[in-house]
């Protein structure tokens, strides 16, 4: 096996040896085989024969070998010029391991332990291989076989080959490596199979010979790893950059598609149909909101993301499609909760005037029945000609009776002029059923008018007949005059006792309360008016029945009775409990409010202030450094942990409001906070906790990618911190000037410093806000002490592919790359159009500055 070794590199010097121990003796072989395989010139040989001559050319040449840092151990250079063939095969192996093995090295492990890996991974894919050393692995000779055909596989019919088969496999393997890889046949088939335990040493220098004459192949494979690494990054970037542009696409759709419904201010009619809306309205804010907040934070994060790892990679930055910048989702989203606010005022604003037009249109229908009610036959009366053929004694009764009826007609012009009103602000309130309404109120009205017209002209017939007729009856009139009057003001208390009110403070409900007990008061004097004028009917009635007047038992002037006086009286009196009640009742839901108020304004003024406090102490955080980043970083998820677990006092306060709206409660003295002003905070902090741990992972993606050490981010901190005087967060152009000449960066004052420093300004601002963040300065700091892979590597990698050539085919591309990364190249690869082009050429170049932005892909 040495001896095969030997040859085939003495072969290229022109000579060869026949036995090892013989042919070393002088030193003149062993010197110029060195010399070959290591492509260096040794000492110059002596030519004598004598002994000494002999000594001299072995020592150089030991020499040689222990100047490339080989210890030999007990090897003399008189053992091997005296033909000691156990020192001369020490030699040989010595130098096979230096020159031949060695170098050998597959992910950093050492030359033994390297050439095994490299025989494993190419024979994996291979069935009844499995090599595990350098003897008995091998006996079989289909390792051999297997890395033949993985190499060159038209030189193998690797699946005609039987495992119990070994000659002809192992002969197979060394003729086709003897013949078409230049590989001499080192070993003896026949001695491998008829050995229990084949000599490691001779595998080993054979099998290193495959490596060496495939090391042209391990070379594309590197080429070939480098280029799938690149395009891996490539793909995921982009794959990143279509998840962007599809959740942004979701979620201005789902803000496209609510602006529109919270922007509908279409008023329903009933009080029912807008709780309904109120009550959708807090499904939306409860329910179906909550989850885009996530995604709109998520989408910030992922843009955050992307962006990093765009620098990280050496590519430009990823600019969405028009419309689709976070500014452009944070702007609709603007409009989304700007939307949201002028549509919760509206509903509640729409219900504050259902409720006032239920109770005016009730208020309406009140006094239109009583006002009927009163009317009902009054026409008719006025319209009756009794006078034509009354006595002079039943004139007067009726012209008395008249100018009752006049006063009386007189007392409910208020009432009409009260109907006429209400119905006036039942249509400025655009009430739902106004026709119905004015058309009831204009017939009060004409009626009114006409009841006007038949009153005056009846007064002037009676006035006509007066001069015939002087009689009258003066106790009548008098209690006609006194009753009317009376019985108008019981129908105006029954009216108060029975009136709707609506109230929402304490207060407002005292001051009815407060009147009431002034009505009750008044109640003994009406009491007395009552028994004064039932006294005159009785006097009447005395007279009636002392002097035998033939009044028919009615009074002229009058229609009221004696027992309506007492029956309307009786009514006041029982109204005026129930009014009591009503306004006990009332008193009662006022304090519950105003329980409900207190209740929401406690919790609002410890969550507010709670919320404020949080968003600084986040903004402390950000820019404090405290450990590692991760520390850091684990410090965050606690305290956004911590902020998670308040959700429950939000959600409580939620439903406080819920009850506050529910009860029609439109005011709070008790606190500065509204609903509105909590859950904006609340998001806002959601957000930001979620945005700063987004920005120290970003960092430690940046410290991991870059190499940066935990020393260097913590320098990084403590320098961006000391200039960011005002705690923002950010620098301005000039405290970042000063930041960078702190951490030793050369920025002159003249003319070339200032387009230095614009230059850099334009790196870490590019979209000139006139700030820097501390993510972009990490990120130039990274960028200025690390390398990167660059489109020269790549563009290096695809040439080796290519064989040196200017261009690469597509059958090349599918032999040496996984076919998905092969179809990616494929498809984006310009066709090559050099003068050495041939037909289905592909320009690697291009595609290579491409994937690194310097040119369109």
């Amino acid at each position: 096996t040495f001896t095969a070794w030997c040859n085939s590199h003495l072969r290229k010097a022109g000579t060869q040896i026949e036995n090892i121990e013989e042919d070393f003796r002088d030193g003149l072989k062993l010197m110029l085989l060195l010399e070959v395989i290591s492509g260096e010139r040794l000492a110059k040989p002596e030519r004598g024969k004598m002994r000494v001559h002999k000594i001299s050319n072995v020592n150089k040449a030991l020499d040689f070998i222990a100047s490339k840092g080989v210890k030999l151990v007990s090897i003399g250079a008189e053992e091997i010029v005296d033909g000691n063939v156990k020192m001369t095969l020490g030699m040989i192996w010595t130098i096979i391991l230096r020159f031949a093995i060695q170098d050998i090295s597959v992910e950093e492990t050492s030359a033994k332990e390297g050439l095994l890996l490299w025989c494993q991974r190419k024979t994996a894919p291979y069935k009844n291989v499995n090599i595990q050393n350098f003897h008995i692995s091998w006996k079989d000779g289909l390792g051999f076989c297997a890395l033949i055909h993985r190499h060159r596989p038209e030189l193998i019919d690797y699946g005609k080959l039987r495992k119990d088969d070994p000659l002809t496999n192992l002969n197979t393997a060394f003729d086709v490596a003897e013949k078409y890889l230049d590989i001499p046949k080192m070993l003896d088939a026949e001695d491998i199979v008829g050995t229990a335990r084949p000599d490691e040493k001779a595998i080993m220098t054979y099998v290193s010979s495959f490596y060496h004459a495939f090391s042209g192949a391990q070379k594309a494979e590197t080429a070939a790893n480098r280029i799938c690494k690149v395009l891996a990054v490539n793909q995921e970037n982009e794959q990143l950059m279509e998840d962007y542009e599809k959740l942004a696409s979701d979620l201005l759709e789902w803000i496209r598609r609510t602006i529109p419904w919270l922007e509908n201010r279409a008023p329903e009619n009933t009080m029912q149909a807008m709780q309904q809306k109120l009550e959708d309205f807090r499904d939306y804010r409860r329910l179906h909101k909550p989850p885009k907040v996530q995604e709109k934070c998520q989408l910030e994060i992922n843009f955050n993301t992307l962006q990093t790892k765009l620098r990280l990679s050496n590519r430009p930055a990823f600019m969405p499609s028009e419309g689709k910048m976070v500014s452009d989702i944070n702007n609709a989203w603007g409009g989304l909760e700007q939307a949201e606010k002028g549509y919760e005022e509206w509903l509640l604003n729409e219900i504050r005037r259902l409720e006032r037009l239920d109770h005016l249109a009730e208020k309406f229908r009140q006094k239109a029945s009583i006002h009927e009610s009163w009317t009902d036959g009054k026409e008719a009366m006025l319209q009756q000609k009794d006078y034509e053929t009354a006595t002079l004694s039943e004139i007067k009764a009726l012209l008395k009776k008249h100018e009752a009826f006049e006063s009386d007609l007189a007392a409910h012009q208020d009432r009409v002029e009260q109907i006429a009103a209400i119905a006036q602000e039942l249509n400025e309130l655009d009430y739902y059923d106004s026709p119905s309404v004015n058309a009831r109120c204009q017939k009060i009205c004409d009626q009114w008018d006409n009841l006007g017209a038949l009153t005056q002209k009846r007064r002037e017939a009676l006035e006509r007949t007066e001069k015939l007729l002087e009689t009258i009856d003066q106790l009548y009139l008098e209690y006609a005059k006194r009753a009317a009057p009376f019985n108008n003001w019981m129908e105006g208390a029954m009216e108060d006792l029975q009136d709707t009110f609506i109230v929402h403070t304490i207060e407002e409900i005292q001051g009815l309360t407060t009147a009431h007990e002034q009505f009750k008061a008044t109640l003994p004097d009406a009491d007395k008016e009552r028994q004064a004028i039932l006294g005159i009917h009785n006097e009447v009635s005395k007279i009636v029945q002392t002097y035998h007047v033939n009044m028919a038992g009615t009074n002229p002037y009058t229609t009221i009775t004696p027992h309506e006086i007492n029956g309307k009286w009786e009514h006041v009196r029982q109204l005026v409990p129930r009014r009591d009640q009503a306004l006990m009742e009332e008193h009662a839901r006022q304090q519950q409010n105003e329980r409900l108020r207190k209740q929401f304004g406690a919790q609002a003024n410890v969550i507010g202030p709670w919320i404020q406090t949080k968003m600084e102490e986040i903004g402390r955080i950000s820019i404090e450094m405290h450990g590692t980043l991760e520390d850091q970083l684990n410090h965050l998820r606690q305290y956004e942990k911590s902020i998670v677990n308040y959700k429950p006092k939000i959600d409580q306060l939620e439903g406080d409001h819920q009850l506050i709206q529910e009860a029609l409660i439109f005011d709070n003295k008790h606190t500065n906070y509204t609903m509105e002003h909590i859950r904006v905070g609340w998001e806002q902090l959601l957000t930001t906790i979620a945005r700063t741990i987004n920005e120290v992972e970003n960092q430690i993606l940046t410290r991991d990618a870059k190499g940066i050490s935990q020393e260097q981010m913590n320098e990084f901190r403590a320098s961006f911190n000391h200039f960011d005087r005002d705690h923002s967060g950010t620098l301005g152009p000039e405290e970042f000037k000063a930041c960078l000449i702190s951490l030793g960066y050369d920025i002159g004052n003249d003319a070339q410093g200032e387009a230095e420093f614009a230059r850099i300004m334009s790196i870490v601002d590019p979209n000139r806000m006139g700030v820097v963040t501390f993510q972009a300065f990490i990120d130039f700091m990274s960028r200025e002490t690390a390398d990167t892979d660059t489109a020269d590597q790549v563009m290096a990698s695809f040439k080796i592919l290519a064989g040196d050539k200017n261009y690469i085919t597509v059958d090349e591309l599918r032999r040496e790359l996984p076919p998905d990364q092969a179809e990616y190249c494929i498809a984006r690869m310009a066709p090559y159009t050099g003068r050495d082009a041939v037909p289905g050429a592909l320009d690697y170049m291009s595609f290579s500055t491409a994937l690194y932005g310097e040119s369109d892909l």
